[in-house]
């Protein structure tokens, strides 16, 4: 099992509601696949650097988890199959990129 994060964003045009079932059903591929949540993270609507789709803001949203390799493959078919994913990104976590994590959870547990 190798740790992994994900950063997908939504298209603004969705409402709250929608913006979070459609991240609770790539939670739910994840979960199908073996994987473990270790952490989830709705980071709302933010600007874009740069318009996609003609579109200058989406709804951002981090999911950190441990999952085997081919677990990836099948989450991100299900990311380039739904219409509402403007773009996503997914790496594989090592031991610096974790304590980076970690201390940002820490920082944001402080913070709230």
């Amino acid at each position: 099992m190798n740790n992994y994060e994900t950063v997908f964003i939504l298209t603004p045009v969705l409402s709250d509601e929608q913006a979070k079932e459609a991240a609770g059903k790539f939670k739910k591929v994840l979960k199908d696949s073996g994987a473990k949540l270790v952490n989830d993270e709705n980071w709302g609507m933010r600007k874009l650097a740069y318009p996609i789709q003609k579109k200058s803001t989406g709804f951002y949203n981090l999911v950190e988890f441990e999952a085997a390799g081919d677990t990836i493959e099948k989450l991100e078919v299900a990311f380039r199959r739904d219409e509402r994913i403007l773009r996503f990104l997914t790496t594989k976590m090592d031991k610096h990129h974790k304590a980076w994590a970690d201390k940002r959870k820490a920082r944001a547990k402080k913070e709230a």
